[in-house]
């Protein structure tokens, strides 16, 4: 059985060519609590889907994987 995807961070993050140390970084989160993100262990708060977004000059939106296809 495969993992659910919800969010997109992983793959956003390696669009714009930058690493999760980084954005845990840039947030102050703890690094493996970020890579647990990236591999949808576990997802970060609304707030912090905002956030990330503006750290990363994109649409929130970006970061979800879409519910249905278009």
């Amino acid at each position: 059985m495969s993992k659910q995807r919800y969010n997109r961070i992983k793959i956003v993050l390696a669009e714009k060519e930058k690493s999760a140390k980084w954005l845990a970084d840039e947030l102050g989160k703890d690094k493996s609590t970020v890579s647990r993100w990236c591999t949808n262990d576990m997802q970060p708060s609304v707030e912090t889907f905002y956030e990330i977004a503006k750290i990363l000059d994109i649409e929130v939106r970006e970061l979800f994987v879409p519910s249905k296809d278009s």
